[in-house]
């Protein structure tokens, strides 16, 4: 007896190869929106992705110069004794390249986090009596760098050094006319660790007087100083400027991560 065979249907290569290619297509397109996400920062492919450190960076020319640097700061208690103070912004510097903002010791202490731009303002106090350039040195660095770079500078005391003390924005016709590198008394410098931002100050007297005896902020503060920086006041005029035009750049950032709802 002869048992009768079932024929054998026919593979169709083609049709293999067409449905396998489909697949690699619609794998190679969900890879490559994935990867685009990636390369371009997309925000809503990664929500994660607006971070203090991705918004800063761009901050320094889409925030207006009223937003960064305020017509007028008001420090309730940032005085001596905790006086009021006030103060009125006269010059403002074009956002510029670091080299000619900073001296060149500062400009190297900050080569490991590499400075991008440096914004800059002057103000002086409701007397007119002194003047303070305020600045915002914005870097190319990343988290860890920034936190390595603060550690440096509070472990080694590198905010106090006279060597590294921020340079002046002078300004003719105003109050800070004569206000250059001799003039300079008191000056704070603060690494930012939650974005890529270093900001300092440097206060003097408005009447463009020599200062042979520079003191850091903190030393200026101090209770029972007699230095002249100390006795007018210079060093809480760096800090009190300083620490607003911070708590401003923080609102900005924060502004700019917030998601939409």
């Amino acid at each position: 007896m002869t048992t009768r065979l079932r024929p054998v249907r026919t593979r169709r290569p083609a049709r293999t190869i067409g449905a396998l290619a489909c697949v690699v297509l619609g794998l190679g397109l969900i890879g490559g929106a994935a990867t685009g996400s990636w390369l371009t920062g997309d925000s809503s492919a990664n929500p994660t992705a607006r971070t203090g450190y991705t918004e800063t960076r761009t901050l320094w020319h889409s925030v207006p110069v009223n937003t960064l640097f305020p017509r007028t700061l008001r420090g309730e208690g940032a005085g001596p004794g905790g006086a009021d103070r006030v103060w009125t912004r006269i010059a403002v510097a074009p956002d510029g390249a670091c080299a000619p903002a900073l001296d060149p010791l500062l400009l190297k202490t900050l080569q490991p986090v590499g400075c991008v731009r440096v914004l800059r303002a002057t103000y002086t106090d409701a007397t007119a009596s002194s003047v303070t350039t305020v600045g915002m040195i914005f870097t190319e660095a990343d988290a860890e760098a920034m936190g390595t770079l603060n550690s440096r500078f509070t472990e080694q005391g590198l905010d106090e050094r006279r060597d590294l003390m921020p340079r002046t924005l002078p300004a003719k016709g105003t109050a800070a006319a004569g206000f250059g590198d001799r003039q300079r008394a008191s000056w704070t410098v603060s690494v930012l660790t939650e974005m890529p931002v270093v900001v300092y100050a440097v206060s003097g007297f408005a009447d463009g007087r020599t200062v042979t005896d520079p003191l850091p902020a903190a030393e200026a503060k101090a209770e029972g100083a007699t230095s002249a920086p100390a006795q007018a006041g210079l060093g809480h005029e760096a800090t009190g400027i300083a620490d607003r035009i911070e708590g401003g750049l923080r609102k900005s950032v924060s502004t700019a991560t917030e998601k939409p709802e």
